[in-house]
């Protein structure tokens, strides 16, 4: 477990400082097709709903998403991304005091949502429109996911292939955390990092990033694990979508064991109360 006592994540008027119980982020689909709720909350009021149910539950952090980036997804035009997701955040940006993130790859898009009330871009498209998010980013002084990503949903499972994934996925944030402190006006403390888990990863790719999350501390970023209901889960055990709840919560205990700052779920409740027990142990010190 981290024990770094000086990481700081700022995103607008929100500001996180670690060590601290790991921050739950919950996950808004206003989407017709992702692969777990898509449909379920496409009318703005049942997601805005959902989003209220999930800060019951303990989520410090919305992700609003109105794309889905399953594998094999394909794009969905900029204006009717705007039209699901801008609703969503403007009414949940009155009625609630959490942060609002943006889960998008679209530049236009990330923009439409911090005017409307957003403070994070969760950039799911990094490696594509590095510059530009990077420019928003700094103009609005937003938080920034960046996420480690190969192709595009609908190509990034086609046979990924790595050397060695843990380190090319760290000599690629230490190439864009270069980058992204060389644009005027943005601060690295803007900045959490995601392995990206199932983004042009295979099987042994993820199993491999997921015991290799220490390596990513280094950079003294919060450090951000996103697994919820995940596919590799069934490649891996054979559980269904609906049955992947208990691998979901081994990999958030072994994630906040190994640093991980930020949890990105479904499942809130479920996850805040497995891994409160876990913080709780790992606190405990054995005396003989």
């Amino acid at each position: 477990m981290s024990v770094d006592r000086n990481i700081r994540f700022k995103a607008r008027q929100f500001e996180f400082r670690f060590p601290r119980p790991a921050v739950v982020m919950g996950i808004v689909n206003v989407t017709p097709d992702s692969f777990s709720d898509g449909g379920k909350f496409l009318d703005p009021a049942a997601a805005v709903a959902r989003a209220l149910e999930l800060v019951a539950q303990g989520a410090e952090i919305l992700d609003i998403g109105g794309e889905s980036t399953r594998p094999g997804a394909e794009p969905v035009p900029e204006e009717e991304e705007l039209r699901r997701v801008i609703p969503v955040i403007e009414r949940l940006a009155t009625t609630t005091e959490v942060a609002l993130s943006i889960d998008t790859m679209k530049p236009a898009v990330a923009r439409a949502a911090l005017v409307a009330g957003a403070s994070i871009i969760n950039d799911v498209g990094a490696p594509s429109n590095a510059r530009e998010m990077g420019r928003i980013v700094a103009e609005y002084q937003a938080g920034y996911v960046l996420m480690h990503a190969r192709g595009t949903p609908a190509t990034m499972q086609r046979k990924p292939v790595y050397t060695d994934v843990v380190r090319e996925v760290g000599e690629w944030f230490s190439e864009r955390l270069a980058s992204l402190s060389s644009e005027p006006g943005l601060a690295l403390e803007q900045v959490v990092l995601d392995p990206g888990i199932g983004f042009g990863k295979g099987l042994e790719h993820n199993l491999q990033l997921l015991a290799g999350l220490q390596s990513f501390t280094k950079w003294r970023r919060p450090l951000l694990l996103g697994v919820s209901r995940k596919s590799f889960i069934e490649k891996l055990t054979g559980a269904k979508l609906n049955e992947r709840l208990p691998a979901s919560l081994a990999c958030a205990i072994l994630g906040v064991r190994s640093g991980v700052n930020i949890l990105r779920t479904h499942d809130v409740g479920d996850t805040v109360q497995a891994v409160r027990m876990a913080e709780a142990i790992l606190r405990t010190t054995h005396v003989d």
